[in-house]
């Protein structure tokens, strides 16, 4: 057995809930009892309404991939530290976002490097992602002949990798959005800015000025990440944020960023100096999604999404070595404690750690 302990189940922690939990790829959600909901917003402080729902959101060392989760040998099923550097980097962007006047977040209290107390919102129905560089799918897609991309015209002459002109948004669905006729009825298909204009109660717009809010908060999160890698050397390409509504204080209904924001797992982020140099170095998890490409039997398994029951009995049987997922928890770890500014600790038993705090300091352990 591999001698670290990552948090991998994160779904089955003894929080007192009400209802089920959660369970995401990466987080689970355990939505508390109004009781400690209320107990909570009184004893800590927060800055919300009375009778705001709160929700334990545990991070777990998983790796997803190609909408699959994928292991390594030695029973190593999850990447070290992954976990404690996705929260680290985005609780990092969220407090550059409200010293820049942005909007707010989600989270209200970070009881451990692994776990948020988030507040209820209702979600935009958007991925709202934005790109500075022709790389992914939108390059796959020029390549094959396509110049417009989510209702924008590309110019020709464009090459792989290549900046663009300007930030693009390009945003897909956020779930199955059902009964629109322009809409494919798939998860993560891409579609028009015109798409969410026309249909705004299907993606949960509250108004057309709603959707220059989400567009101007999404370019301005991206112009802070950028502006602060760059000081790093490290180049800003593409990224994915989430929106929902929530309520202040004194009741006013205001579009807040929620989910995570600039991290390894939604954004890519390349190496300036390598970039200069004509090479690609992958800081996030698209050189994950790489390897997986390079040493699995057959690649076409895991780029077509006509044979995902192929995909999935692959991924439940495919071990990756454990040297592997040790290289990734460095990237992950390596540009995170950059990106935060001093080194990252992984903690020998972050599960352990998780259910004794939320037990001595918050009370929310059965």
């Amino acid at each position: 057995m591999s001698s670290y302990k990552v948090l991998d189940v994160n779904d089955d922690l003894p929080i007192r809930t009400k209802g089920a939990v959660h369970s995401g790829k990466v987080r689970s959600v355990y939505w508390l009892t109004d009781e400690d909901s209320a107990r909570l917003i009184e004893e800590k402080g927060y800055d919300v309404p009375k009778g705001t729902e709160l929700a334990i959101m545990v991070i777990s060392d998983r790796i997803s991939a190609f909408d699959c989760i994928w292991q390594g040998e030695n029973g190593l099923n999850g990447v070290p530290g992954k976990g404690i550097a996705l929260n680290s980097v985005a609780s990092h962007w969220f407090k550059l976002f409200d010293a820049a006047g942005l909007a707010g977040n989600h989270i209200v209290d970070i009881p451990h490097p692994y776990v948020w107390i988030v507040r209820k919102a209702s979600t935009v129905r958007v991925e709202a992602i934005a790109r500075q560089y022709i790389t992914g799918s939108m390059w796959r897609d020029y390549s094959k002949g396509v110049r417009n991309f989510c209702g924008i015209d590309l110019p020709e002459g464009l090459t792989a990798n290549q900046k663009l002109a300007e930030v693009l948004i390009t945003p897909s669905t956020k779930g199955i959005i059902r009964g629109v006729a322009e809409v494919p009825e798939q998860d993560d298909v891409n579609i028009t800015r015109q798409n969410i204009l026309n249909n705004l109660d299907a993606f949960n717009f509250k108004s057309a000025a709603d959707v220059d809010k989400y567009e101007q908060l999404l370019t301005q999160g991206f112009n802070v990440i950028a502006a602060e890698l760059a000081k790093l050397d490290q180049i800003f390409v593409d990224t994915k944020f989430e929106f929902g509504y929530v309520e202040d204080t004194s009741g006013v209904e205001k579009l807040i960023y929620i989910d995570e924001v600039g991290t390894p797992d939604s954004s890519r982020i390349w190496d300036g100096a390598a970039y200069r140099d004509g090479k690609i170095i992958e800081n996030s998890k698209e050189g994950f999604r790489q390897l997986l490409i390079n040493n699995v039997p057959d690649s076409d398994v895991l780029l077509n999404k006509d044979r995902m029951p192929e995909r999935e009995a692959l991924a439940q049987g495919y071990k990756l070595p454990e040297s592997v997922m040790l290289d990734v928890s460095n990237t992950y770890v390596g540009i995170a404690s950059k990106i935060v500014g001093h080194a990252l600790t992984i903690p020998a038993d972050p599960r352990a750690e998780v259910i004794a705090i939320l037990d001595e300091q918050y009370g929310l352990i059965d």
